[in-house]
């Protein structure tokens, strides 16, 4: 008992550690995550340096289309959140804030929600909710993501040898998740429980559903585009696996290592040099994309302030 405690206590205060110093320790977790994977790499940096020249610009090119298509379904999911939570922000200065967000996300995703909310409250404080009923905004989001991942997960069973029946189990999980999140927007409508007010009514939660669904499409076919790029022989539900995986790991303060490790762990056995090189220029393609939307944003607001004196 007395040792169930003591690493109960150790666990806690690692947490509030992390919680303290999300920077430093994404910093830590990138540079030991990139060290490991250079140290794998070493003795295949040829071929690894030959398969970064393989993929043509055009394929990167869409990549990098696919990304901000990513980005702006994923803005206006939120945006049908913040909105059923009782913010009145308009679409592009919310598109505008999540799109420095999404800077955020290529270091740490709990980084880039928080500057995400910050940025919304900073430009928007009497439109948006306040700080916690857009934290809980996000989750309607994140609870479809987690199920869809479910639903999916079947396709890990090959890559990472599991039992056929956790993937069951995984969407049993899911649909328990999905349920819960449900009733607990029905039953409170006060504070913080705002967020989830999109789960309520079942034009909004289709209208989730649906914009969640056709983003992730789009990171699928761009997984599925560059691996075949680079020649790696993947179907379609290897690219939702690594889709998966990088939801998964994207848990852990790993930073922009994020791709490459991922790759490497799931679609390995394609040939480690080549896949890890896809996963380089998935996150290359991704953080492009990112200041794509980013640039927008920047160029929009800046218009728009030259047009009117007040905050926009």
């Amino acid at each position: 008992m007395a040792q169930t405690e003591a690493a109960a206590s150790r666990l806690s205060r690692a947490r509030a550690f992390v919680k303290r110093h999300p920077v430093g320790v994404t910093i830590v977790g990138t540079l030991t995550v990139a060290t490991a994977i250079a140290y794998g790499l070493w003795d295949k940096r040829d071929a690894f340096a030959s398969a970064l020249t393989d993929a043509s610009w055009w394929i990167l090119g869409l990549a990098i289309l696919l990304q901000v298509i990513w980005l702006i379904a994923r803005s206006e999911a939120w945006h049908v959140c913040v909105g059923a939570a009782g913010g009145s922000v308009n679409r592009r200065r919310l598109y505008r804030a999540s799109s420095v967000g999404y800077l955020g996300n290529l270091f740490n995703s709990h980084i880039g929600m928080g500057v995400r909310i910050a940025a919304l409250r900073r430009s928007a404080p009497k439109e948006s909710p306040n700080v916690s009923t857009l934290i809980t905004a996000e989750m309607p989001i994140i609870v479809i993501e987690i199920a869809l991942a479910a639903i999916c997960s079947f396709t890990l069973v090959g890559p990472l040898g599991l039992p056929w029946w956790l993937p069951l189990v995984f969407v049993g999980a899911g649909a328990a998740i999905v349920g819960a999140i449900t009733r607990l927007s029905r039953g409170h409508r006060e504070g913080f429980w705002k967020g989830l007010a999109v789960m309520r009514g079942l034009g909004m939660r289709n209208r989730i559903i649906a914009l969640v669904v056709f983003a992730t499409g789009a990171q699928v076919v761009r997984n599925w585009l560059v691996l075949e790029g680079l020649g790696v022989d993947v179907t379609v539900l290897d690219s939702v696996a690594l889709l998966i995986g990088t939801a998964v790991l994207g848990l852990l303060p790993v930073g922009p290592t994020l791709g490459v490790a991922t790759a490497i762990f799931i679609l390995g056995t394609n040939g480690v040099a080549v896949v890890a090189a896809a996963g380089a220029l998935l996150t290359a393609t991704g953080a492009v994309g990112a200041v794509c939307f980013a640039s927008w944003a920047l160029l929009d607001w800046m218009r728009r302030s030259q047009r009117s004196p007040v905050p926009i």
